[in-house]
């Protein structure tokens, strides 16, 4: 059992999917994808926390569940260190920041003048507190002096409907989820969240080179397990998942998503986990930000 503590149809539900189906016929044993979301992904980390470290119940950790959780709930029903144990990183994915087609910006520079011109007016949707959707953006209005009204979502799905709809007016969230939508035509997308220009999106710039030097989320995720998981274990998985990331076919999976896979030993997730967790602090501090 894979749980996914977020809904059916977002980015980390179909990449795991994709890094599941290669793991079932690698290891001969089915792979069953049990959506949990709610809660800043501590519903689903939770029902893991309390399955057997046996290795056949686990769950995709993300930059949510393993480190700004830790800066935005002041009641973390989980420890990172004492609760889970970390397996392999898997995957990264940059955001696009994309606004509603009748919001009368097509760049980053002029979304900033409009939002300083019209504190309070634009409202942006993320897929909950603690996601890269809430904090980029709360990280780009506190380095552009900018406000904007958070409108938390249980779903990536269910905020980007609104957002073409036009209930609110921006999102910045996985390039699986928007970049679709950007080259339909749907919604207008402004800047990517990357150090880098996309190769699957080139002609995004990067919110960086837009007027905002230095921006950079990224988005990461892998496996995880319960506690005092067996070391044999551990390495046997940390090595079949590095084995699935490798294959062609789960790499172009993911880059035809807007991704890249990003295996790791467990000593360097964790690292990861704890970089993260610093840097989203700092942003949590300097925002203000809480959960609604």
């Amino acid at each position: 059992r894979l749980i996914v503590p977020s809904a059916p149809g977002g980015a980390p539900d179909v990449l795991m999917r994709a890094l599941a189906a290669q793991l079932s016929v690698q290891m001969g044993v089915a792979f069953v994808i049990d959506n949990k979301p709610g809660g800043s992904y501590t519903i689903g980390t939770m029902d893991l926390v309390r399955s057997p470290p046996d290795g056949y119940t686990l769950a995709y950790g993300n930059v949510v569940s393993l480190a700004t959780n830790r800066a935005l709930l002041p009641n973390i029903p989980y420890d990172i260190d004492r609760d889970l144990t970390l397996i392999s990183n898997a995957v990264r994915v940059v955001n696009l920041m994309v606004v509603n087609n009748n919001v009368p910006v097509k760049t980053v520079q002029e979304l900033i003048s409009y939002a300083k011109k019209n504190p309070g007016k634009l409202a942006f949707a993320s897929d909950g507190n603690g996601t890269t959707a809430h904090l980029g953006v709360e990280l780009f209005k506190s380095m552009t002096g900018t406000y904007m009204l958070h409108v938390p979502y249980r779903a990536a799905t269910a905020a980007f409907t609104d957002l073409i709809g036009g209930g609110v007016q921006l999102m910045m969230v996985n390039s699986p989820v928007a970049g679709p939508h950007a080259q339909a035509g749907r919604v207008r997308a402004l800047g990517i969240s990357g150090s880098q220009r996309s190769p699957t999106y080139p002609e995004i710039p990067t919110i960086a080179e837009s007027g905002v030097p230095g921006f950079e989320v990224v988005a990461w995720g892998g496996l995880v397990g319960p506690a005092n998981m067996p070391k044999e274990i551990v390495t046997r998985l940390n090595t079949e998942i590095r084995t699935a990331l490798a294959t062609p076919a789960v790499k172009e999976r993911f880059r035809a998503l807007g991704a890249e896979t990003d295996p790791s030993t467990p000593e360097e997730f964790r690292e990861l986990s704890r970089r993260e967790t610093e840097k989203w602090a700092r942003v949590v501090k300097f925002s203000g930000a809480k959960v609604d």
